[in-house]
């Protein structure tokens, strides 16, 4: 049987989707205007940064990336979590294991080595992710975004199960009123 590239799901093809996921499809490597912030690599050195600076779990990179970037954009766990293998197959992290089933990634000295190899790209990154934080300046913050889809997708799931008695819808939107009254206070 010949090979065929897409039936290989290696690392290398984590990254691929990585970039076909920042680009949104977009052609040229443009996402509502706005240059590609991630290229091949960017976000593995990134991620390999974030584990020096302490230990990390997947969901603590992913929450690091969106803050640092002000909320612009957060990784997916289908990027994030191969590139954390990547990371460990190339023996610049080592994995332990942590509460609750989670992995604890932290830096090797090959990973501290590969770091000060690609100190100015690096920098480079951080620069570009800061701008694009401040780029994105009178977006709400990450977690009101967090708990604004939070509310949306309970309410989906919860109307999708069943009709709602009266009492029950009325009991909600007293809910979301009273959220509206305090967020209104504040």
């Amino acid at each position: 049987m010949p090979h065929h590239p897409h039936h290989d799901r290696g690392h290398r093809h984590a990254h691929e989707d990585f970039a076909r996921e920042e680009g949104r499809g977009h052609r040229h490597g443009r996402r509502h205007g706005r240059p590609r912030l991630f290229d091949y690599g960017d976000l593995r050195l990134v991620m390999l940064a974030l584990i020096a600076e302490r230990p990390r779990h997947g969901y603590d990179l992913i929450k690091a990336i969106e803050d640092r970037l002000g909320g612009a954009y957060a990784p997916s766990p289908g990027v994030v979590y191969p590139s954390l293998s990547m990371l460990e197959d190339l023996g610049h992290v080592a994995v332990a294991p942590a509460e609750g089933g989670r992995k604890l990634h932290s830096i090797t000295r090959a990973g501290q080595e590969h770091l000060a190899a690609n100190a100015a790209p690096l920098a480079a990154l951080f620069t570009r992710m800061d701008e694009a934080a401040r780029e994105q300046g009178n977006a709400p913050p990450p977690a009101i975004i967090r708990a604004m889809e939070n509310v949306k997708t309970a309410l989906r799931l919860r109307l999708a199960t069943r009709p709602l008695a009266p009492e029950e819808a009325d009991s909600i939107a007293g809910a979301l009123d009273h959220a509206a009254t305090d967020i209104s206070r504040t």
